[in-house]
């Protein structure tokens, strides 16, 4: 009787250890933390004198956060989304990945994932080695120049990603 019991015991633990790994915990951006990294890479491009949109996306590449610079063009608004979608996606920035694929043949197909653009200006947004998101920032006279508005975005809200 005690033999049945234990190994009903140790079922129920096995189980109840299994539903515990199933569930996770994720890290996650509030809105506002989004609104600020958008305002920041727009505000260092115009004090460059670029006229940007960026654009905030979380760990699934929906979009959270979009600021349009007012002289920024409209095609600006589908290129930040894009950058943004592509590193939040490759949890890189998307300069490297552009340059990767201009180097190995095998990755130049990744211009052919549906949303994808190699083009610099996508920045991941990690807390630690988690990326929980991404900005991407389009309208500098550069992919360069996008992704330094970007990073300076994210070095003026660092302490916030912890």
């Amino acid at each position: 009787m005690k033999k049945p019991l234990a190994l009903i015991t140790v079922a129920l633990c096995m189980a109840g250890a299994a539903q515990a790994q199933a569930v996770r915990t994720e890290r996650n951006m509030s809105l506002e933390l989004a609104n600020q990294i958008a305002a920041a890479s727009v505000a260092s491009c115009a004090a460059n004198g670029y006229a940007v949109t960026a654009t905030v996306v979380d760990r699934s590449g929906s979009v959270r956060a979009v600021q349009r610079a007012d002289l920024a063009g409209p095609h600006t608004l589908g290129a930040s989304e894009q950058k943004a979608f592509t590193s939040a996606s490759a949890k890189n920035t998307t300069l490297a990945m552009m340059e990767n694929a201009q180097k190995n043949p095998a990755a130049a197909n990744l211009v052919h994932i549906p949303g994808f653009l190699l083009v610099g200006g996508g920045v991941p947004i990690k807390v630690g080695n988690e990326t929980i998101g991404a900005v991407g920032v389009g309208g500098a006279p550069g992919g360069h120049l996008d992704e330094q508005c970007a990073q300076a975005a994210l070095d003026k809200v660092k302490d916030l990603l912890k």
